[in-house]
């Protein structure tokens, strides 16, 4: 099948030849030595050090984490095979079924139905979404997704080990009690997504994902070992996030930032369009229990419920999400993204 066939209608307009990469040839791609991004060895974790990431960037690559290299592999290969199925089989395999299959925005209600954006606001990914609480009960139809069930389950045992040994140490830095360590961090409401991003020599066309903060506690990304494209914004300067075998790239979210009191940084991010390949990543993504109030002195007490709601009311409204300064006691309606 053409690999133009694969893609959303929408996405098929983008010249997706596979181009070779000259080495040096954009440098909007270049990244730089040494790679700035914080490093945490988890075999060997060091509480200051992660201290120090969390609160300065709210980004760290993570190593030594247990994953084993082959399921880090089997992972980005299975997810391709099942981008490369037609587009009408990936639509009818998600029908009527606990996993979300979306286009054009990463944003999605809390039944999965992905929420409309204007041409202009389109970003340029595909993906699924994937709710770990049911994926047990989940008897897909296709052969190529019962595989990715099998991988993903696998994969998901690994992360929430890793997530929970990472909140703990950052809740026992914020002198976090023993009750709200175990409702702030609700493994059965965890998330994995696949995401596409299409290539483009054009990358005036949009982003593969505008840029934006995670509403989780944290997300962990596996972005495989090749393509670029996440970009982090720090002093104001958007930093490459360099694709490095056997490493995951943990970043916290909004959630993180309230339950800290703003001592840990929800960090703003974004996907550029690659020219010359097509970006696969997987990421994991762990929330509060809903209905848990999470309270802190900086914010007006509030539910994930009630935020997950508040960021989907202004992206319909607004066209992007405002986030943590909805909540904020000193809370000014006219609020941007960064």
């Amino acid at each position: 099948m053409n690999n133009l066939e694969s893609y959303p209608p929408v996405l098929r307009h983008l010249d997706q030849q596979q181009h070779p990469s000259p080495p040096n040839s954009d440098p909007d791609e270049e990244f730089q030595d040494p790679d700035p991004v914080p490093i945490i060895d988890l075999e060997c974790l060091d509480h200051e050090k992660l201290e120090e990431a969390c609160e300065n960037w709210g980004l760290f690559r993570l190593v030594n984490h247990g994953v084993p290299l082959t399921l880090l592999k089997e992972l980005q290969e299975v997810a391709k095979e099942l981008f490369s199925l037609s587009f009408e089989a990936k639509e009818n395999a998600c029908s009527d079924s606990p996993v979300t299959y979306f286009w054009g925005t990463p944003a999605l209600t809390p039944s999965g139905t992905a929420l409309t954006r204007s041409p202009q606001n389109m970003n340029w990914v595909e993906g699924f979404a994937v709710p770990l609480s049911q994926l047990s009960n989940f008897n897909p139809q296709l052969p190529t997704l019962e595989f990715v069930r099998v991988v993903v389950m696998e994969y998901e045992k690994h992360l929430s080990r890793i997530g929970r040994r990472l909140f703990e140490a950052m809740a026992k830095k914020l002198e976090l009690n023993m009750k709200s360590r175990k409702e702030y961090l609700a493994e059965k409401s965890g998330m994995i997504r696949v995401y596409r991003y299409p290539n483009c020599p054009d990358r005036s066309v949009g982003w593969g994902m505008d840029a934006h903060t995670d509403s989780s506690v944290m997300s962990i990304l596996n972005q495989g070992d090749e393509v670029g494209g996440l970009q982090l914004l720090k002093h104001h300067q958007w930093i490459n996030v360099k694709p490095i075998p056997d490493t995951l790239v943990v970043n916290l979210g909004d959630m993180m930032q309230a339950i800290s009191n703003d001592r840990y940084k929800s960090v703003t991010h974004r996907v550029r369009i690659n020219k010359h390949k097509e970006r696969i990543s997987v990421c994991y993504f762990v929330f509060p229990d809903e209905e848990v109030v999470i309270e802190s002195s900086k914010y007006k007490p509030f539910t994930y419920n009630e935020f997950r709601a508040q960021v989907q009311e202004d992206l319909k409204a607004l066209g992007h999400k405002v986030g943590l300064p909805r909540f904020h006691h000193n809370h000014n309606s006219q609020v941007s993204l960064l």
